[in-house]
């Protein structure tokens, strides 16, 4: 059988991605750079290097991996170097038994049971996300397998979290290409299309720009520049709590100068007050702090037991509260987006990036259309407002209203 012929031309930016060293790789692209065809390449090749080997490519679904993909699979393997091809399970085996494979992440329950050697899940911004972390992810775990992400963003969703996370961990390789740097869309036409599109469609479908969503809460929030490693210093701790139950949420910080680092999160379901000191007790044994509640806290009571009110708890479990006085919603967001960055581009809020709950609702978080009332539907105003309590308690703009304690200095 024709030995498969392995010397395809990549381009520079696609050989790079191919050649990087890290077990798993996310590649964000705009639209026509030519993932397809370096993602397929690198399937084959990994295919051709041993045999018995078995690499997916899944797409978001089984019609987009029939019709993108397999047309330029078989250009990749020409029929004289194939075993065997099975049109209809979108499948080639080569002479080693290494076996490629399309499949669609429309039907994940149908990829397991198989242990892979490769993946591919192209456009995975527009998959499911636990198709990866559920069904994926474990395929590989018997062979250490690898995987490539590669995908034009859609927004701030679950690919842009991966691609952040990514960043600052050893196995993970990142890359981020426009579409102009992959050479295959003439510059006259990109020009065409920007006159065409709004400047956010152009930026995330041409420039593989993770589009922010429109109406943030916390406008002023950016990964890059508010997220960074944070060490719990000999300093008081400073805690900022929502009293929802499901989750019940906290956030701790510390005090630097004038900046305000939040080094931990605390997000419990189905919990209460009482449980919520407990793990904070558990966390931080021995430590001194002021906790910085809901104020409406002193009337309410989440936790057992019956009669004793949410501050009451608290105070119990050896915990100074400060609860702000009653302040407009407005204020509160105000405050944390100059904490944020304020308009001298100082940023005097810095958050772990272990804190994800936090930074996900900080992110995400929006209005309701049409108004300046934060969309609860979505979850992710309750850790948020801890933030909020913390930062009113202790940075506020209005500083009339708060007493300074000394443990906050």
């Amino acid at each position: 059988m024709p030995v498969l012929d392995l010397c395809q031309k990549l381009r520079p930016n696609q050989a790079s991605v191919f050649t990087s060293q890290k077990r798993f790789r996310i590649v964000v692209t705009g639209r026509r750079w030519g993932k397809t065809w370096l993602a397929l390449w690198w399937l084959v090749v990994n295919a051709s290097s041993g045999p018995n080997r078995t690499c997916y490519f899944i797409a978001p679904s089984y019609r987009q991996a029939k019709r993108i993909a397999w047309r330029i699979l078989k250009q990749q393997v020409p029929a004289a170097a194939r075993h065997r091809t099975n049109e209809q399970e979108l499948s080639i085996e080569l002479g080693n038994g290494s076996i490629i494979q399309l499949h669609g992440a429309d039907h994940p329950d149908s990829l397991r049971g198989v242990g892979l050697d490769v993946v591919v899940l192209d456009e995975y911004a527009f998959m499911d996300p636990e198709t990866w972390t559920m069904v994926v992810r474990p395929m590989l775990s018997d062979r250490r397998g690898s995987a490539m992400f590669i995908s034009s963003p859609s927004g701030l969703n679950h690919f842009y979290e991966l691609y952040m996370s990514a960043k600052t961990r050893t196995e993970w390789d990142t890359f981020h290409f426009r579409t102009e740097d992959g050479g295959y869309v003439a510059m006259d036409e990109l020009v065409s299309m920007r006159a065409e599109m709004d400047a956010k469609r152009y930026a995330q479908e041409f420039e593989a720009s993770f589009e922010t969503l429109q109406n943030r809460v916390y406008h002023a929030f950016d990964r890059e520049h508010n997220v960074t490693q944070l060490d719990l210093r000999d300093a008081a701790l400073l805690i900022g709590m929502d009293f929802n139950v499901n989750p019940m949420t906290a956030v701790i910080a510390q005090r630097a100068g004038d900046q305000c680092h939040v080094i931990d999160e605390i997000v419990l379901n189905n919990s209460n007050t009482q449980e919520m000191m407990q793990e904070i007790n558990r966390r931080y044994p021995g430590r001194r702090g002021v906790v910085h509640p809901d104020p409406s806290g002193v009337a309410r009571k989440t936790s057992a037991p019956v009669g004793k009110t949410d501050f009451h708890i608290i105070k119990e479990a050896g915990w100074p509260v400060y609860p702000t006085q009653p302040y407009p919603l407005v204020d509160r967001i105000n405050t944390v987006n100059a904490r944020l960055c304020n308009a001298q581009g100082e940023r005097r809020l810095l958050i772990s990036p272990k804190c994800t709950h936090l930074i996900k609702a900080l992110d995400a978080l929006t209005y309701k259309n049409g108004t300046k009332i934060p969309d609860k539907n979505s979850g992710l105003d309750h850790i948020s407002d801890a933030l909020g309590y913390l930062i009113m308690g202790v940075f506020p703009i209005v500083t009339e209203t708060v007493t300074v304690h000394p443990l906050w200095l």
